[in-house]
């Protein structure tokens, strides 16, 4: 049998998928963490990440995994939506992806195609693209077309309210130190002079000309966000992000249109349709899709297929072992959010270099799951039998 690529011609074809095991992982936070949902009761502090795994084998030995994941609530469900629907998986080709995305979504129409039920199906999806650029012995990135090596990298997790400024600014300094290509902090404060004082305070440290944001979280209605947008303006922001709750595409819209500042949002949605409502009213300059929300890179190439025409940028949300593979391929030069939160899930870790964060040249995503997050996990399920 001819080989071509390093398989047998019709190997493709005719491999199926035979084994699919799901595991339910928490990962604990070194210390609480608050934004405004906290500040204002919406939320409780932030203690842990639910992580939903899935590995995949194939009949012929190939193997990838992927992850979803939840904060608070939510991971249980996310578990016993995907183990439901998990057994849709068995001896389907690997290679079809989008339909495999379509037969998964319809199996559990009943309960929608956005949300819990996305959330699940994206942690598949994503095994199923880790395993497509392993079996080509390419990094994701290269697979899917890579524009860049290397992506501008920010980071948030250094900013949180539940900081004082002055462990802010010390934290800023060193990641500027380590040559991070930006930072992020949280904004929304009752009193919106503490957000402003925190804000001055991190932009006198880092001068200038350093790219600095901030985050809202959705706390503020349309005149808050109006005005404290203006006062933010000389400020030099690279993008005010989640001013308006997460579904107000015409407020986004009002704010992009009256502000120098670029507006960021997207990062909650669960759907490419909700997306679609930002990009198609002029909502956002930066839209901010979470892969591991929308249902994975099946649906998150189809956010950015528009977002690209519409000429937005874009900064994907969270997960940076997946995003910056999917930054790496986008069109216009993007973001990459760096949150060290996920590193002991892998044995594999992420290298920053002159403010961009460098694409691994491992096959698929690049990374193994580590013993740690073994150790973390709480509940499993398979389906099929390995090969």
């Amino acid at each position: 049998m001819a080989l071509q690529g390093g398989l047998a011609v019709g190997e493709a074809t005719s491999d199926r998928i035979a084994w699919v095991k799901l595991s339910l992982a928490f990962l604990p936070l070194k210390r609480p963490i608050s934004d405004a949902k906290v500040l204002t009761g919406r939320q409780k502090p932030l203690t842990e990440v639910a992580i939903l795994f899935c590995e995949i084998e194939t009949a012929n030995g190939h193997f990838g995994h992927g992850f979803s994941y939840s904060k608070r609530a939510g991971g249980p469900g996310m578990f016993a939506h995907a183990k439901e629907i998990s057994g849709e998986l068995i001896g389907e080709d690997p290679n079809d992806i989008a339909r495999i995305w379509e037969k998964l979504c319809w199996a559990g129409a009943s309960v929608g195609r956005s949300g819990l039920a996305t959330q699940a199906i994206a942690a598949m999806d994503i095994a199923l693209w880790d395993l497509k650029a392993k079996r080509a012995d390419l990094p994701l990135a290269k697979l899917l077309g890579a524009h860049r090596d290397s992506v501008l990298a920010y980071n948030t997790s250094g900013g949180f309210l539940s900081s004082p400024i002055e462990e802010v600014l010390e934290s800023c300094a060193a990641l500027k130190e380590r040559g991070i290509g930006g930072v992020k902090i949280k904004v929304g404060q009752p009193d919106p002079m503490v957000d402003l004082k925190r804000v001055e305070a991190v932009r006198k440290l880092l001068g200038d000309a350093f790219p600095v944001a901030v985050d809202a979280n959705q706390q503020w209605d349309r005149p808050t966000a109006m005005r404290v947008g203006r006062a933010l303006e000389p400020m030099n922001l690279f993008w005010i992000e989640e001013p308006l709750d997460a579904y107000d595409a015409a407020g986004h819209a009002q704010l992009a249109a009256a502000l120098d500042t670029p507006i960021a949002t997207g990062e909650m949605l669960t759907s490419v349709a909700e997306h679609y409502e930002l990009i198609r009213n002029d909502s956002v300059d930066f839209i901010q899709p979470d892969a591991g929300r929308v249902g994975g890179i099946t649906q998150f190439l189809k956010i950015t297929a528009m977002a690209d025409f519409k000429g937005l940028k874009m900064a994907p949300h969270f997960a940076m072992e997946i995003h910056l593979h999917l930054c790496a391929a986008y069109p216009r030069e993007p973001w990459v959010e760096h949150f060290d939160w996920l590193e002991p899930l892998f044995n594999e870790t992420l290298e920053i270099k002159d403010g961009r964060m460098i694409v691994p040249n491992r096959p698929g995503l690049g990374f193994t799951i580590s013993e740690q997050a073994r150790a973390w996990t709480v509940d499993t399920h398979e389906a099929g039998k390995r090969m």
